[in-house]
């Protein structure tokens, strides 16, 4: 059987409400072992606490704030995000980051956010989980900063080139690799290839970005099922081999 995580699905949104037990009740026919949560901002915190707690050890929770929520007030909403830390057990620091897709304006506050969050994770020897939409340079710029530090992570989502993944691995990053990857003409296809497997994990960003066959639809954890074949394909190897590998780079990674 294959055994598989899924290292980053917002499972805990809206989207699911009307058959969350079915989706998740499916995720583990598919061989999906755990599904790990990144927050979004305070608004999404209880619906990620209430998740975490009807599936205690499958639904794992993160607490961050993502970089399309830095707002002006942005150091008042993360200091409350950060308190949660003393309250329950998270994972990671995440989902944080840059994005320069929606907003370049509020780049310098994204950046500041960043930090503060990457120093919170460095001070609780936690990993980060890395958004880096239209901003992966500049994401990996800020993180060489702390080179030499204990920081850890991932770059979810990753689509970048040859050379981003060498400098992000040699700054203590895994690669989060999801949907993306069966796109036809995305391009990252011909990195994952030949990217040593220690430094992958797998995804979903349910429901965001489902993978082939499933484009177009709602994106469900049990979908990781299909990145991890079309990788299996990609390199020829097993997907149980490549179920075994990126679980157990998860379980690394996140201490879980």
């Amino acid at each position: 059987m294959v055994s598989l995580i899924d290292t980053h699905c917002h499972v805990y949104l809206k989207h699911f409400d009307a058959d969350l037990d079915d989706v998740i009740a499916s995720a583990k026919k598919q061989g999906v072992q755990k599904i790990l949560m990144p927050n979004v901002d305070e608004e999404t915190v209880e619906r990620l606490h209430n998740l975490a707690d009807t599936y205690p050890g499958y639904c794992i929770p993160m607490m961050g704030l993502h970089p399309c929520d830095v707002e002006e007030d942005w150091e008042d909403e993360l200091e409350r995000l950060l308190a949660w830390f003393d309250k329950r057990n998270y994972i990671a620091v995440g989902e944080i980051g840059l994005d320069l897709y929606w907003d370049k304006t509020t780049l310098d506050r994204q950046v500041q956010a960043l930090k503060r969050q990457i120093e919170f994770a460095i001070e609780r020897d936690l990993p980060v989980v890395l958004h880096t939409r239209d901003s992966t340079d500049k994401t990996l710029d800020v993180l060489s900063e702390y080179k030499g530090s204990n920081l850890r992570g991932v770059l979810h989502c990753f689509s970048g080139s040859m050379e981003q993944a060498q400098r992000a691995i040699k700054l203590n990053m895994m690669l989060g690799i999801g949907g993306v990857l069966t796109f036809k003409n995305a391009g990252i296809a011909e990195v994952v290839k030949h990217i040593d497997l220690e430094h992958i994990i797998l995804e979903t960003d349910a429901p965001y970005l489902p993978p082939v066959p499933h484009r177009g639809k709602r994106n469900e954890p049990g979908y990781v099922y299909h990145v991890a074949a079309f990788l299996a394909e990609l390199r020829g190897q097993g997907i149980a081999e490549i179920g075994k590998i990126t679980s157990a780079n998860a379980e690394r990674l996140f201490r879980i």
